[in-house]
């Protein structure tokens, strides 16, 4: 076990000597953000963690800007925006070494009755999980995520509008260890303090876009991966704004290279063994390519779920190492789908998830797109090879307006995550649609202002 993860005892042990003094309740939201309350210490073991504590149902039911908005079921004026009850799962115990005498732990979202809020990220991803574990098989994942790293704080860039900002790298660093070394005392204090928080930390690596780099972390069992996620995610935000910069995880922030987030998956049985490998075509077994197939035949359907923003689709641009055909291929970087790895670590990753992806929704799809292609013994189409951006193949939607349509007419989503979850999410991206159709932006206003 990891030394930054904690049992009941151990911080009981550790609030008693006077080292931790609060805990963090945090929930995923449907942006995939950390949402919660600071607890006292004290209050959590003698009363929440028996309990639990409540929180308002409309944190599922805002936008980004923790707005009220119409269209949702589950919580409205009309409901009164009551409360729904988190329930701390004790396995996610850890430390946060960048936030003085704090632990925090993920909670579940229930009702008062005790049964599961079903548009919670966390429990679609819990279901999805079942599903696989009434067939004996669990998934393993990993994401990469890519950010930039500016100079300025966030308040900084805030009150400048977001323009004239600094990149902690002026040009091109991807794979360079000099480049890298100029942003390495803030990322080297993110990687320890990740390991400090229970994470394994496997590498970092400066990326194309300017001031662009990624920390990659060890693969594990699905829900620890997007727990994990998460908390990196926050976390590295944080201990930016504690150093006076600032980080972005937006899917593209300008007009180069876009921030990715490359999620990978494998399978594995009942014994721990991997059972996406075997003595077929590319090292796969037939279980591996029917699971690799359901994702290829689904992937229009699902892009809700892996590029949630109007943003996401900006990443889309051929030659970019953003995947616009819904292809696969062995290594293929252009691909959607990209095979890697051999025998034990074969696996699949999906290039299509910007950097704001909830890893929640995007883990659920690949696993229900995958589970359907193994329970209809989908056939994989042959390996694509060459440039697929020039394959003339379908694409990924190009908008939000066309993931929606589609996610909204998919017959795979509704049997898989339920019409109330369909019904959430399509009104979390009209919402969305809303605000930027009636927001005038920059680009209107350079282009109109004085020669329209």
């Amino acid at each position: 076990m990891s030394t930054g993860l904690l049992s009941v005892s151990d911080l009981r042990d550790e609030v008693a000597a006077g080292r931790i003094d609060t805990v963090l309740l945090a929930v995923a939201d449907m942006q995939g953000r950390l949402q919660g309350k600071r607890l006292s210490a004290r209050f959590f073991l003698e009363e929440v963690l028996r309990h639990g504590s409540e929180g308002c149902n409309y944190l599922l039911a805002v936008d980004v800007d923790m707005n009220t908005v119409e269209g949702y079921a589950m919580s409205s004026w009309e409901r009164g925006y009551g409360d729904f009850v988190m329930k701390p799962d004790l396995s996610t115990l850890r430390r946060i070494p960048w936030q003085e005498g704090t632990a925090l732990l993920m909670a579940d979202l229930t009702w008062e009755d005790d049964t599961d809020v079903t548009a919670s990220p966390r429990q679609i991803l819990r279901r999805q999980l079942a599903r696989l574990d009434e067939r004996g098989l669990r998934a393993f994942v990993g994401t990469e995520l890519e950010f930039c790293v500016y100079e300025d704080s966030y308040e900084q860039a805030w009150k400048r509008g977001y323009r004239d900002m600094s990149p902690a790298n002026l040009y091109n660093v991807d794979y360079s260890l000099l480049g890298t070394a100029r942003v390495e005392p803030l990322l080297r204090r993110i990687r320890r303090e990740m390991e400090g928080a229970g994470l394994y930390v496997e590498s970092a690596k400066g990326e194309c876009n300017l001031g662009q780099h990624e920390i990659a972390f060890r693969y594990d069992e699905a829900l620890k991966t997007c727990d994990n996620h998460s908390i990196y995610k926050t976390g590295a935000k944080e201990i930016a704004a504690q150093e006076g910069r600032s980080i972005t995880f937006m899917a593209k922030p300008n007009q180069r290279e876009g921030n990715s987030c490359h999620i990978h998956i494998s399978l594995r049985g009942s014994a721990d063994e991997p059972v996406m490998a075997g003595d077929g075509p590319h090292g796969m077994s037939e279980l591996g390519a029917r699971f690799i197939a359901g994702q290829l035949a689904f992937m229009r359907e699902l892009t809700l779920f892996y590029a949630p923003n109007i943003n996401s689709y900006k990443r889309y641009v051929p030659g970019s190492f953003a995947p616009t055909a819904v292809k696969w291929g062995v290594d293929n970087r252009t691909c959607s789908l990209r095979l890697v790895g051999h025998g034990h670590s074969l696996r699949v990753e999906n290039r299509v998830p910007g950097g704001d992806v909830n890893p929640y929704l995007a883990v659920s799809a690949l696993i229900a797109a995958g589970l359907h292609g193994i329970d209809h013994e989908l056939d994989l189409e042959d390996a694509f090879t060459g440039n697929a951006y020039a394959s003339g193949a379908e694409t990924v939607p190009h908008t939000l307006r066309d993931a929606l349509a589609l996610f909204e007419g998919s017959k795979l989503a509704r049997e898989s995550f339920g019409e109330d979850v369909i019904a959430h999410y399509a009104n979390n991206a009209r919402v969305e649609l809303a605000a930027f159709d009636a927001a005038v932006t920059d680009w209107e206003m350079f282009r109109g202002f004085e020669r329209l």
